[in-house]
């Protein structure tokens, strides 16, 4: 099943944030909790964490993108 890794606000006030740095690429097994991409937001960076175990499928949001709050940053694919 494929997963959606989506950007979550960071604070309250937070509506786009930038694409730092992937920590995983695309085929990388990554595991639930673990973080795999760096945004940074109201000039802070956060590591952003997979939602489920499985393989990163495909990066959709490349290093350097501003995006808006709940857009899709990856996909993970829980069958692999």
């Amino acid at each position: 099943m494929a997963i959606e890794l989506k950007l979550p606000a960071v604070s309250a006030d937070m509506e786009y944030g930038t694409i730092n740095r992937w920590l995983k690429s695309e085929g990388d097994h990554v595991a639930h909790d673990e973080p795999i991409v760096e945004v940074e937001a109201d000039k802070v960076t956060v590591e952003i964490e997979a939602p489920a175990a499985g393989v990163l499928a495909r990066i959709v949001a490349a290093e350097g993108d501003e995006i808006k709050v709940g857009a899709t940053m990856a996909i993970i694919d829980e069958d692999s």
